[in-house]
């Protein structure tokens, strides 16, 4: 194995053992409410960038219309978020977040900047720097 090989195998390991972790994180976070981990998602985009049709959140969330559709279907039963009619197009909708989903929104990213807090703590300002260009530069190209 050459050592390209050998750094790609590192890499994978380290990039899979960091997914697992965060995802279970990020499970025993959303399992203690009543939603699931694609509806927080869901809110996450809605309470950080605004209103949106759903076309834009399903982009953004980096799913099909279709499932999109059955997301906000459960937020809207479950409070969180409502359908409402686009001015522009009376065909379409904006999604946008009731005052539960912003509550929920809030009471999430809270967990998010209180695990980025930790993960600052480690590495320090200049690693944390590095470590957000080495993100932004791998989120551009995947």
């Amino acid at each position: 194995m050459t050592e390209k090989d050998q750094l790609r195998e590192a890499l994978n390991e380290k990039l899979v053992e960091f997914f697992d972790r965060f995802t279970s994180w990020e499970s025993s976070v959303i399992e203690s409410g009543n939603m699931k981990i694609s509806d927080a998602h869901a809110i996450e985009i809605l309470g950080h960038h605004g209103r949106m049709n759903m076309k834009e959140l399903a982009g953004r969330l980096g799913i099909t219309t279709g499932t999109t559709t059955i997301a906000v279907d459960r937020l809207e039963r479950g409070g969180y978020a409502r359908r409402v009619r686009a001015e522009h197009d009376r065909r379409s909708y904006i999604i946008e977040l009731t005052e539960d989903g912003a509550l929920a929104y809030e009471e999430h990213h809270r967990h998010h900047l209180n695990l980025a807090g930790e993960i600052a703590s480690i590495l320090g300002e200049d690693e944390t720097r590095a470590f957000i260009e080495i993100l932004q530069k791998i989120n551009e190209h995947i």
